[in-house]
């Protein structure tokens, strides 16, 4: 699901700040989703940077973000205060964002929400879709989608961890024409890296705060989910209080997180499958006597045998 759209900056007679990122009011996050801004009116080339938020979390979704600008704004660029979001506070992010949202000229940003659900079916499902393709595959949508909206990229700025000369080198095979830089840290080395991380950042923030839960007749204890990492006390703790030991956590879950493993087999119930046509099956195959052994009751009805038995 892709979508645009600019909020009406008051709700019920209050001035807010809107995160049109985010989904709106009383909606679930039910499925991952992608969120464009205008698309930037100014000459290019253009600079982007990709930067993520929420990749360790147990709770709540991952959001990939990206900010590009024309290469002639970088120097204006360098002076607006986007850096690594983390070392910003909440006030100062969403002043960030409003940055963004200020100059269509100039700056355009998207994001992908890849929703709880999703990461655990790609991550539980055989052949897993582990983390980082999942990544790799939010971080290529987005750049197609601006090459698509008649953006010309000549440069592109990618925080990412591990062996980033591997990742720099698929980038570029799937892109030729465009020269990236892979680099750990990239969000405070790269003022546009930074502004992708604010993007990413406060729409996660957004996702969390907001977050309707989509599980009919669930009442989730009046206790604050925290940041969603499994390290902070009040994420372990609405961990603790939310388990319901048959059915578990409510989809806000990543089920495929050890942390949640882990809690499920100590405070869950233990399920049994029973599989009563396989019971029947090898009953069949034990009660055969002689030539027979082996052999189940249809082959023996149909008088088959096998060529050794002849």
């Amino acid at each position: 699901m892709d979508f645009e759209r600019e909020p009406s900056e008051h709700t019920e007679g209050k001035s807010v700040l809107p995160v049109p990122s985010a989904p709106g009011p009383s909606t679930p996050l039910k499925s991952s989703y992608t969120y464009h801004s205008p698309t930037p009116t100014g000459e290019g080339p253009y600079i982007l940077g990709v930067d993520e938020a929420g990749r360790g979390p147990v709770l709540g979704p991952l959001v990939y973000g990206v900010a590009y600008c024309p290469v002639s704004y970088r120097d204006q660029l360098e002076e607006l205060g986007f850096a690594d979001s983390k070392t910003l506070t909440s006030e100062i992010r969403s002043g960030l964002l409003r940055t963004l949202r200020s100059n269509s000229d100039n700056l355009g940003w998207s994001v992908r929400v890849i929703s709880p659900q999703d990461i655990s079916s790609g991550m539980l499902r055989r052949p897993a879709t582990n983390l980082n393709r999942q990544s790799q595959e939010a971080t290529v949508m987005l750049i197609k989608d601006i090459l698509d909206k008649g953006i010309r990229l000549s440069e592109v700025y990618v925080d990412a961890l591990g062996t980033t000369s591997t990742y720099q080198a698929y980038l570029s095979s799937q892109f030729p024409d465009i020269e990236f830089t892979v680099e750990s840290k990239a969000d405070f080395k790269y003022k546009i890296v930074g502004a992708a991380s604010v993007a990413a950042k406060v729409t996660r923030d957004a996702c969390l705060e907001g977050w309707v839960f989509e599980e009919l007749e669930y009442q989730p204890t009046d206790v604050e989910l925290g940041s969603g990492y499994p390290s902070d006390p009040k994420t372990q703790y609405w961990l603790k209080t939310n388990l319901d030991p048959t059915f578990g956590f409510p989809k806000i879950a990543r089920f495929s997180w050890t942390t949640v493993k882990l809690l499920l087999e100590k405070e869950g119930h233990a399920v049994q499958w029973i599989d009563e046509g396989q019971a029947s099956l090898i009953k069949a195959f034990e009660s055969a006597q002689g030539l027979d052994k082996g052999r189940c009751g249809l082959t023996r009805e149909l008088g088959i045998r096998s060529i050794a038995a002849l």
